[in-house]
Formats: structure tokens, sequence, C-alpha cells
């Protein structure tokens, strides 16, 4: 450890490569690091597709993207130009292959993580014991020895007013109206320990539809997700559900469309993947079936809920089970008297 508490940087370059949610959980970071350090230049080391969540943040001055295509001198030049901003501090917050080859090869005179292999010790200068809690808490209170401390910042998305009528326009196309309320529906995911059942969300979304006619459900979806999409309209409609309450634009938007068009919601429901932290960013409140998800994911707020079940072996982190029960005991009358509840507390916080 050294002492940070003079250090004045002029250039900082926080790493963390992926994943889409993980790299929006650390935006508080450079929020926190901004207020501390005014004056500084603060640089983002991450993946291409990892960058748009994060554009137009104030706080992030600029992005060193991630190109996995070439050889190894091309990837060696990469490095190099990074490097040359000459930074003088690196925050490598992940540690994967490409955040440790970037924090070594940037030669910055503090290059902080937290303890993990030996090898992170001949890294790094500045190891700090991360802080457990809330994912965006954990990445701040690496920050400590800059007298940085977590206050509840999460993570943040900063929407274009261009973005927000574009996504106006393209509910408005797919039949949402003004007397409607949206409702955001996140159904995918790629590990079935983390999928609760379509059928369930088909059944919730009948549900809800009989207790208000005026819910419509936007089902979000990403690239390769179309045909669950389909299959979960087609439960619906067996459910009862009319093809008009489900709102599915064409094509699949952009990311930062998507975000778009998940602020206008009143709610998300859905299962613990990128949206739900993009709910938090947008002010939007959130329902997540977690299933075997760790706690860390779960921002600290009424307004976003989770029904785990109260289980020996939660949560568990795998990726695989045979007998899902943190899934298959949250049933849709639980998951609707908790979306009324929540609808009707963010009504009265508005």
């Amino acid at each position: 450890m050294i002492d940070l508490s003079t250090l004045n940087p002029k250039r900082i370059l926080v790493c963390q490569q992926r994943q889409i949610g993980d790299v929006l959980l650390a935006s508080p970071v450079f929020e926190v690091l901004k207020k501390r350090f005014p004056q500084a230049e603060l640089h983002l080391f991450t993946e291409k597709k990892c960058e748009p969540l994060l554009r137009h943040n104030p706080f992030i001055d600029a992005f060193h993207l991630i190109d996995k295509s070439g050889g190894f001198f091309r990837q060696l030049a990469f490095y190099r130009r990074v490097a040359a901003c000459n930074f003088d501090v690196v925050i490598d917050l992940q540690q994967l292959p490409r955040c440790r080859m970037m924090t070594l090869l940037s030669g910055a005179p503090v290059r902080l993580s937290f303890p993990g292999s030996f090898l992170s010790r001949l890294r790094c200068n500045c190891l700090v014991e991360p802080q457990e809690g809330y994912a965006s808490q954990t990445k701040v209170s690496l920050l400590a020895p800059f007298g940085i401390r977590w206050n509840g910042e999460g993570p943040r998305i900063y929407l274009t007013d261009e973005e927000r009528e574009q996504a106006k326009h393209l509910l408005a196309a797919c039949g949402l109206r003004p007397e409607h309320t949206l409702i955001a529906v996140d159904s995918t995911h790629r590990r079935a320990s983390k999928r609760w059942p379509a059928e369930r969300f088909a059944a919730l979304m009948r549900l809800l539809a009989g207790e208000n006619d005026a819910f419509r459900f936007l089902l979000l979806r990403g690239p390769g997700e179309e045909e669950d999409i389909e299959h979960l309209r087609a439960l619906a409609l067996e459910f009862g559900l009319t093809p008009e309450k489900m709102l599915t634009p064409e094509p699949i938007p952009a990311i930062r469309i998507s975000a778009a068009c998940l602020a206008q919601a009143r709610l998300l429901i859905g299962n613990c993947s990128s949206p739900r932290h993009m709910a938090v960013a947008l002010g939007v409140p959130s329902l997540v079936i977690p299933g075997a998800s760790g706690t860390a994911w779960k921002y600290p707020s009424p307004l976003h809920r989770e029904l785990r079940p109260d289980l020996p072996c939660q949560p568990c982190a795998k990726t695989e089970c045979d007998d899902p029960q943190c899934l298959l005991r949250v049933t849709p009358e639980e998951a609707f008297s908790a979306a009324l509840a929540l609808l009707g507390d963010a009504a009265h916080q508005r």
C-alpha cells in the first residue's frame, strides 16, 4: 500500500473489460473520481460492445475500446497507444487478462486493484481489499486510499433528447398510447439457472392485464433471442392475452434506443441480467427473479425488489441445476402481488 492522500493525478485509466451490465455498474466509479479530482481526465478501457450505455457520460473523458481482431502485434500496438497517454493512475476493477496486460504495460506510477493471485502484487503497487455489498459499492470501495467512500451512487445512463423522442415514436408505432401503462419484461437469460420459466412470465402478464386493461408489455430482447420472445408471445396468446398488449419493436433496436424504450416504462419485471441494471440507471423500478444469482446485483432501494425464496442453497451462482427451486418456488401470483405493490409505491414517490 502506498500513500495516495496527497496525490493529484492528471490522467486516470479505469479498466473494466466486460460484460455490459458489469461495465454499467462501474459508472459510479467515474462519478466519485471526478468529484474527488475535478481536473483529472478519466479514461475507460473496455470492449466495444460495452461502450454505448456509457456514451455521453459527463464523467468519462475518453474511451479505449478493445478490438479483439488482428494478431499479437496489432494488439500490442493498441496497448502501447493507450499507454502513451501517460496515466498517473490505473485502476483495474476486473483483473481479466487484457486488464492485467493494460495495467502492466501502462507504466503508471500508481497501479491499483484488489488482492488476487501472487502475480497481482507484481502488476500493482496498491492493493485494496474490496468491501462486500452492492456491486457498484464494491467497485467504489477500491478507491478508499484516495479518501473516497460510497454514498449510494448507482449506475447512470445519459440519454439524449433525440434518443428519447426516437423511443417514443417507436413505441407509438407498436400501439402504445398516452393512456397506457408500459411494463417492460425481460424474460431471457443464457443461463437456465437464472431464467424464470417463460410459462410463468406469460401467466404473470395475463394476471396483470386482467387487473388493468391499460397495461402494455414491452418484450425486451437482444440479438439471437428472437425465438425466445416468439415462444413467450405464443404462450401469452394461449393464456388469453391479446396481441396488441405485447410490444416488440422491429427490427431489434440498438441498445441505447432499447434503453430509451425502457425509460418509458413504469416497471421492469425480469431475470438477473443487464436490463435490471439499466432500470436502476434510468430510475425505473424493478422486480427481479434472480434464481442462482448472488445478492451483489440488487441496488439497495425499496423500488428494486427481488423474489428470492428462503433456501439453504441460496445463492449458489451455479450455471446448471437439476432442481432450480429458487426459480420454481416463485409463482406468477406472488410476482403479480409484488408488481402491483411496486407500481403503487412508485406512484406515491412521483
